[in-house]
């Protein structure tokens, strides 16, 4: 399967106050496997310009190449997203609109309507990861960890489900028992920390973390030095970084976060 190709939006609908949900039909996603956190790559069109693929086979390494070697004034900006759902030839992406300036998939999506034209790299199944093996799995994350975790309970039997959003609104529905914190003001993440820091978790639990960098950052040092889970239990993703885009160079925090976990996948594992 052609893991590049053009997508079309067939629907636009608001879910949230602050979450629009984009459904996308376009080539090869019929032929798509799927499983829970399904990550892939769209690229955005510069304004008043088509989206410009790059000319690459699927090699990840030769496509990213190819990508930096279209001219800067016609490469599209490429973002990272979960799928929330699917049909046989469609997906559905959610896209939290963030209070403040709007970067270029805000701006985008803010807009959006049937017919425009993404590119799209993925989902690749070699960036998936499992979760976890554990009888009980703790699942933390902020609005932008939402379609994750929709998706991750479903083959979660057992899971203690901690989502922070901006205030009531903000809630959708989910399988389980999931304990909604609202930030109603309060700085980003520390809701979200205090809920895990009170939070019973059995011994042997697993984790699965994503949102804000540092919030997760502070979450997994919270389960692995205070509650003494194991590195290797806990998968993590900073999906985002305030005052910083997926642009801007990665801090020696994020490079740290980087190699632990490559250090932690299962391809390295078994070397």
């Amino acid at each position: 399967m052609n893991a590049t190709s053009l997508l079309e939006v067939t629907a636009v609908r608001r879910v949230t106050p602050r979450t629009v949900r984009i459904t996308f039909t376009g080539p090869g996603l019929d032929e798509l496997e799927p499983w829970p956190d399904q990550q892939l790559k769209l690229l955005f069109p510069p304004p008043g310009r088509p989206v410009r693929l790059p000319a690459a086979d699927n090699d990840v390494l030769r496509w990213y190449q190819a990508y930096l070697a279209i001219p800067a004034e016609e490469r599209p900006v490429m973002r990272s997203y979960t799928v929330r759902a699917r049909t046989r030839d469609t997906i559905d992406v959610d896209f939290v609109l963030h209070a403040g300036p709007a970067g270029p998939a805000t701006a985008w999506a803010a807009q959006a309507a049937v017919g425009d034209v993404l590119g799209r790299y993925g989902p690749d199944a070699a960036y998936r990861r499992p979760l976890p093996a554990a009888e009980t799995v703790l699942l933390a994350g902020d609005e932008t960890a939402l379609p994750a975790i929709a998706t991750l309970l479903s083959e979660v039997d057992n899971a203690v489900v901690f989502v922070e959003v901006p205030d009531a609104a903000e809630e959708q529905p989910l399988p389980g028992n999931v304990r909604w914190l609202h930030r109603d003001g309060a700085e980003h993440g520390s809701r979200l920390l205090a809920a895990v820091r009170e939070a019973a978790l059995p011994a042997g639990a697993a984790a699965w973390l994503a949102g804000e960098a540092s919030t997760v950052r502070a979450l997994r040092r919270h389960l692995v030095g205070e509650r003494g889970l194991a590195k290797g239990g806990i998968e993590f993703t900073g999906y985002w970084r305030r005052k910083l885009t997926q642009d801007d160079a990665p801090t020696a925090e994020d490079l740290a976060d980087a190699a632990e976990k490559l250090e932690d996948s299962p391809a390295c594992a078994g070397n």
